[in-house]
């Protein structure tokens, strides 16, 4: 299936690993322009390299816990180099934890790295979406916001925020061929999985691997997904032939999410 995605131009959150690495690459494969955002400039370096180099990709540094910052240096990219066609919302999730033992500050952290940086960027892009007659707005967040996930109090509460933020934002744009969407991961083979499965494994007094298999046990599909599945779902959505889906929450989790 021809995409028409060539020549696009791509912003990529979280994009020195996981699910935003993989996204990278996938847009990349497309004849995507991507350029990488996240705060590690080595890692940075690192991924810019190995993107295929038939196109013009780049980065920006800049740390999502001050959106004053990011809205500076991303808005002065689009002034010295080019607008995008395409964002790509993904940011690391809040620690775990029981939601009635949570700081206020890590509420608020959470809706700063997530929603008010997820805004910010949206209010930068979407003019050049506007004059394009084109534009893509995934944001890559959590099945929790189908079916809370025990024992991630603040990520349930801020992946809820986003997604309501989401649909909201696909009402008001979807009139200038922009669409807006969600990307549901499941457990996924990510540094954050990794995260959580040593959180399990200390809270039930088992073993890293027994955690991880109880994890798959509860997937129909009985298995963990590749970042790679989550990036050809992502790219779908960027894509020209994805332009009459708007608004939704489209889960990648193997079917673990209970609800429809």
């Amino acid at each position: 299936m021809n995409l028409q995605l060539n020549n696009k131009y791509a912003l990529v959150c979280g994009s020195t690993q996981g699910i935003g690495r993989a996204t990278a690459f996938a847009l990349a494969e497309e004849g995507v322009h991507v350029t990488l955002i996240a705060r590690n400039e080595d890692k940075l370096k690192e991924v810019l390299a190995a993107l295929p180099t038939h196109r013009n990709h780049d980065y920006i540094i800049a740390d999502f816990s001050n959106s004053e910052e990011l809205k500076n240096k991303v808005s002065a990219y689009i002034e010295a180099y080019h607008g995008f066609h395409i964002l790509v919302n993904n940011t690391g999730g809040p620690k775990g934890g029981p939601i009635f033992s949570a700081e206020i500050s890590e509420f608020e952290s959470a809706f700063t790295q997530h929603l008010k940086c997820n805004h910010l960027l949206a209010q930068l892009v979407v003019p050049f979406m506007k004059s394009e007659g084109y534009g893509r707005i995934i944001n890559v967040i959590s099945t929790s916001v189908k079916q809370p996930l025990d024992g991630l109090g603040v990520s349930n509460t801020i992946r809820g925020a986003v997604a309501n933020w989401s649909k909201t934002l696909a009402n008001e744009l979807g009139q200038f061929g922009i669409t807006v969407n969600n990307v549901l991961p499941g457990a996924t083979g990510t540094e954050r999985l990794t995260e959580i499965v040593k959180n399990k494994s200390s809270k039930l007094g088992i073993t890293e691997e027994a955690a991880a298999d109880a994890m798959r046990s509860i997937v129909p599909a009985k298995r963990f997904a590749k970042p790679e599945e989550l990036a050809d779902a992502i790219t779908f959505l960027a894509s020209a032939r994805a332009s009459y889906i708007n608004g939704i929450n489209l889960p990648v989790d193997g079917g673990r999410t209970k609800s429809l």
